[in-house]
């Protein structure tokens, strides 16, 4: 049995990637970074997964089509 997709924070996603905090959000509006997945009323990370995936090929990476952030 796989494990359970993890949701990481911003810290982490920009240590993962090396991007700035401008540049992922730029890279999310444009649909070329995973798309935030809402937590509770003000809080949000990233699929761990999906994060995972960018980092193996950013140049190609779109959205799943997940819808659920």
């Amino acid at each position: 049995m796989p494990e359970p997709d993890r949701i990481i924070r911003l810290k982490t996603v920009l240590a993962r990637t090396g991007l700035s905090r401008s540049t992922i959000y730029r890279k999310i509006a444009e649909g070329t970074f995973p798309a935030q997945v809402r937590i509770s009323i003000n809080g949000a990370g990233w699929r761990e997964s999906d994060i995972n995936c960018w980092v193996r090929e950013p140049a190609g990476w779109r959205g799943a089509g997940r819808g659920d952030s």
